[in-house]
């Protein structure tokens, strides 16, 4: 077996015993001003396991600031409507998503999406 083989396989192991997360949906609704907003979909989240990946973290310096918080969570490759809009409770904390979410298609085991988060405030 090669090592991109095996490499596939062991991310497919890690997401499937990873960490629950909840990831909300979003949807388009129409506010009180008649303007389209994109929201968090209030139905219901995304129930999945994730593998995840501290990307940076910074301490507050000054009395005031705020502590960053990002990490890159890999999460099966079946996931819809879920865009910088939704929401994420991870690890008993509720996220941001940072950046759009990313596709990646690699062989069958490897087809995931990365997402990155930042903690709430």
């Amino acid at each position: 077996m090669n090592g991109r083989a095996h490499k596939g396989g062991a991310t497919s192991i890690q997401r499937r015993r990873g960490q629950p997360a909840r990831i909300w949906k979003t949807t388009t609704i129409t506010d009180n001003r008649g303007n389209e907003v994109v929201v968090a979909d209030a139905d219901g989240p995304h129930q999945v396991r994730v593998a995840a990946i501290p990307q940076r973290s910074a301490r507050a310096e000054v009395p005031g600031q705020q502590q960053i918080n990002v990490v890159r969570l890999i999460v099966d490759p079946h996931l819809d409507d879920v865009t910088l809009w939704s929401r994420v409770e991870y690890a008993g904390r509720q996220w941001d998503i940072v950046s759009p979410p990313a596709y990646h298609h690699g062989d069958r085991r490897a087809r995931h999406w990365s997402i990155d988060i930042r903690e709430r405030p």
